[in-house]
């Protein structure tokens, strides 16, 4: 059985390398702040984050077609339009999925 001593240095090289891994991403971006490729991907990155995410989450729907397909679309109108109006993205996106669970609960 180890001694405290092992489990101490154990203990304190994982709290080492769990604090590098976390710290080593703001080191490395520190320099490239001002950078055109870093100032390019942080106006356009999260709008292909969000498309990518909407492929993900609306390629089964489509796949299936039918009535489920009548149900996808309407709740997409419904998030964007309350997107589009409101400007508020958690109020979208859960208005939208309650209209989409309540239309697949129902029929």
């Amino acid at each position: 059985m180890p001694d405290n001593a092992h489990i101490a240095v154990l203990v304190l090289v994982a709290a080492a390398v769990t604090w590098a891994l976390r710290a080593l991403p703001f080191a490395v971006l520190a320099p490239m702040r001002h950078s055109a490729v870093v100032k390019y991907l942080s106006v356009h990155m999260p709008v292909g984050v969000m498309v990518m995410l909407m492929v993900y989450t609306l390629r089964p729907g489509v796949a299936s077609g039918g009535l489920h397909l009548v149900w996808l679309a309407i709740a997409v109108v419904v998030t964007a339009g309350l997107h589009i109006w409101r400007g508020h993205a958690l109020l979208s996106i859960l208005a939208g999925t309650v209209v989409y669970v309540v239309l697949m609960s129902a029929f």
